[in-house]
């Protein structure tokens, strides 16, 4: 069986972090290449996921998303900040 070269570009820090991991594997990085190529052949398509993880929650927009669906159903949607800062104070008393 013939070989062919395959090269590629990489920053000298990713290379270095990627030698490092396959030095504590027992692995040089050419032979993970050569690895990633046939897991690569084997499943006929990348051997890992290539989904993007759903962005993080963010609870403070999702509770004020909460309080405006609230603010709508109880009828208080389009109050104004004086109307607003009113109910705060009438109900601290």
């Amino acid at each position: 069986m013939s070989s062919s070269l395959v090269q590629f570009r990489t920053d000298d820090a990713a290379k270095l972090k990627a030698i490092s991991i396959c030095e504590k594997l027992g692995i040089d990085l050419q032979t993970y290449m050569r690895m990633c190529i046939s897991r690569l052949i084997q499943e006929n398509g990348i051997p890992f996921s290539m989904k993007l993880d759903s962005e993080p929650e963010n609870k403070a927009l999702k509770a004020m998303k909460a309080a405006s669906l609230i603010a709508e159903e109880v009828g208080i949607a389009d109050m104004t900040l004086d109307e607003i800062n009113a109910e705060i104070k009438e109900a601290r008393k």
